[in-house]
């Protein structure tokens, strides 16, 4: 798992992903592209692994697309490169598990599109997150032209879109985008404290809620009520479930186990 452009590390039930390449500020590259999706199957498939925490190396999250690659990209490269790019935020997506994007420095273009992706972020005092795309001639990627309007609003998506601009974390917390801000010093343990609570928490339950909450965005009343109806029947069959109910009746905090 991992590879010279991201570091893996493991540390309880909590998986951390860092983008690892710092002297270009954490620009996409394949290795890393491909390293996220193998390590994310693999945390799929690892039912120890309860959370994932996606941050970056160096100065700044991701500065997205490599802008100094772009002049000499042809259409099939840049078809081709998407397609991995999909299949990457796809995953995060489809894990029934949280992805959290831990976020300093700068977030840009790609780079926020995959915060963006995740299901929380959480993002240090100061930094900066920015729809870069424009600034170079290109349309957003990476699922930001259906993360951002659904997150803010249309008529607000559309002017970060358009400006390219730079917005602060305090702003991005403000309108919905950031979850929590931490003091840049603090970000690393505060993160990690806030995954490992998760990670703690009823996995199947949470797998659930994230699979149907997502669902919601482009789905009808109806079918989420049907989908919440016949996801309950099957969660009151989980070991945690029973827990929590004998945990509450004993007055003490439960102890899930994702079973």
């Amino acid at each position: 798992m991992g590879n010279e452009h991201l570091l893996a590390h493991k540390d309880g039930h909590v998986l951390s992903l860092k983008l690892n390449r710092p002297e270009a500020l954490n620009a996409f590259s394949a290795p890393m592209i491909l390293g996220l999706i193998e390590a994310l199957e693999e945390a799929r498939a690892d039912a120890d692994i309860r959370v994932i925490c996606i941050s970056g190396a160096g100065r700044s999250f991701s500065a997205g697309g490599d802008v100094k690659t772009m002049g000499d990209a042809t259409p099939e490269n840049v078809y081709d490169h998407i397609g991995k790019l999909n299949k990457l935020i796809q995953l995060i997506k489809e894990i029934e598990k949280p992805v959290i994007a831990v976020v300093h420095g700068f977030a840009a273009g790609a780079g926020f599109n995959l915060a963006l992706a995740c299901d929380l972020i959480l993002a240090a005092n100061g930094s900066k997150f920015t729809m870069s795309f424009a600034q170079v001639g290109l349309i957003s990627d990476g699922g930001g032209l259906f993360f951002l309007p659904h997150l803010i609003g249309i008529h607000r998506a559309k002017e970060l879109l358009f400006s390219a601009e730079p917005i602060e974390a305090e702003y991005a917390h403000r309108i919905g985008i950031v979850n929590r801000l931490y003091p840049l010093e603090e970000l690393e343990a505060g993160a990690m404290q806030y995954a490992s609570r998760l990670a703690k928490g009823p996995s199947k339950a949470y797998g659930m809620i994230k699979k149907i909450a997502d669902q919601s965005l482009a789905s009808s009343l109806d079918h989420i009520l049907e989908r919440e109806r016949t996801a309950q029947a099957m969660m009151v069959t989980t070991e945690d479930h029973r827990e929590g109910v004998q945990a509450f009746t004993e007055k003490r905090q439960p102890s899930f186990k994702g079973r």
